[in-house]
């Protein structure tokens, strides 16, 4: 029976993509889906024949990426909490009570609390879609959680006195108070351990990345399926502009760099890595929306994008300097392309730390970004062959259609 599908997701490109591409595959197999995000997203939505509903404003979501405390490694969360999170539940919640009949059947990501708040009070069948393995907690093997590495070393009762205090003193303290303020109007109970088990739907929860990557722990919920990574490139049919063809096709590939989308602060990270592509002697692809973070009088062989489809330029490039966000790391693993991370905040950190333990590159902290080191390290990811090879290895390993097939057959389950 086609199912009525709403797929709300809360974030930037990278959360977003994913999202639309697993909405493209429903859509293919016959159900009707519509994905509820931010309204700056509505025309990519709509460009991939998916209907859409706004979960937040254009200057909502501009407000939030101004924000200098939302790539700050302890405050970015209250940041999140303050502009995202709080503000959204009750408008996901009435979006979800408005538009359900006995077929609807919602599929959520991490931060889209109002979901849950409408399958305890309505009864909506409801997965959890997390893009992210730093969405679960274990005791065994976290990885890596801001400044620490909670791996499988670290003994477990320092792991359980650190998550207490994150759950205690710091998220149930910022997002539980207006959370439960709007459960009690639906005559619904308080909530505590909000990121540590409620934001697991209780009937099914996906994780978008592979085993490989992320090892399912023994205490994640036991209703957790892992499907893959699902990639997807803005409208589903990426073109390469006529500039970047040029570029590409006058000289060697190049180190392609970008802080992520949602990124307005960075000039420290572009002014580290053009010196160090100077040094190294290599060309280079700076992608940003924000150009004002960019140095002024870039040297030759490095230029500057504002937008470049990642599945179409990543396969011709040497290597990539980014942030370790989930969305580009995928297609770089795809593409066969050495990593070089700088991550900011949120599970950045965690990807970061992935990558160097697989052999697909290296993670270096922002505070310790400096050129002199990043051209040692750019020199290695484009002469190593050793982490080249291993790059290629994995590269077969990401097949986007069969995860998203394998996330349509579960969610499907749910109706």
């Amino acid at each position: 029976m086609p199912l009525r599908i709403l797929l709300p997701t809360i974030g930037s490109s990278g959360d977003v993509h994913p999202v639309i591409g697993l909405g493209r595959a429903l859509k293919a197999r016959g159900h009707n889906v519509t994905i509820v995000t931010n309204e700056l997203f509505s025309e990519q939505v709509r460009a991939n024949g998916l209907d859409f509903i706004a979960l937040g404003t254009r200057a909502e979501a501009g407000a939030i990426m101004l924000d200098p405390r939302l790539w700050h490694m302890t405050r970015g969360f209250r940041c999140i909490a303050e502009r995202v999170i709080l503000p959204n539940i009750r408008r996901l919640y009435e979006i979800i009570a408005d538009r359900r009949d006995p077929s609807t059947v919602v599929a959520a990501t991490t931060l889209c609390l109002g979901a849950r708040v409408a399958q305890d009070k309505l009864g909506v069948p409801t997965a959890t879609l997390h893009l992210q393995p730093t969405a679960f907690r274990s005791l065994v093997d976290q990885g890596r959680l801001s400044y620490f590495d909670l791996g499988p070393r670290v003994p477990r009762f320092l792991k359980r006195a650190l998550f207490g205090l994150i759950d205690t003193g710091h998220v149930d303290r910022i997002v539980g108070p207006g959370l439960n303020a709007f459960r009690a109007t639906l005559d619904l109970t308080p909530v505590r351990g909000i990121f540590r088990d409620y934001l697991h739907s209780p009937q099914m929860v996906l994780g978008l990345f592979p085993d490989w990557f992320a090892p399912p722990q023994v205490d994640w919920p036991k209703n957790t399926h892992l499907t893959g990574f699902i990639l997807h490139d803005d409208d589903g049919h990426p073109v390469l502009a006529p500039e970047a063809e040029r570029f590409l096709q006058e000289g060697p590939p190049p180190l392609l760099v970008t802080p992520g989308s949602a990124a307005t602060d960075r000039t420290p990270f572009f002014r580290q890595t053009v010196e160090a592509c100077r040094r190294a002697g290599v060309r280079a692809m700076l992608v940003t929306n924000h150009p004002d973070q960019l140095p002024s009088g870039l040297p030759d062989g490095i230029r500057s994008f504002s937008y470049l489809p990642f599945s179409l330029i990543l396969p011709h490039c040497a290597a990539i300097a980014y942030h370790g966000g989930i969305g580009t790391l995928a297609q770089t693993v795809k593409a066969g392309v050495p990593h070089l991370v700088v991550p900011n905040a949120h599970d950045q950190p965690d990807n970061g730390q992935r990558v160097d333990r697989l052999g697909l590159g290296y993670r270096v902290d922002r505070w310790r970004y400096r050129a002199p080191r990043a051209a040692l390290i750019i020199t290695e990811l484009f002469q190593s062959p050793t982490i080249r090879q291993r790059c290629r290895e994995f590269a077969p390993r990401i097949d986007s259609s069969a995860s998203a097939e394998r996330a349509c057959a579960l969610i499907e389950r749910l109706g």
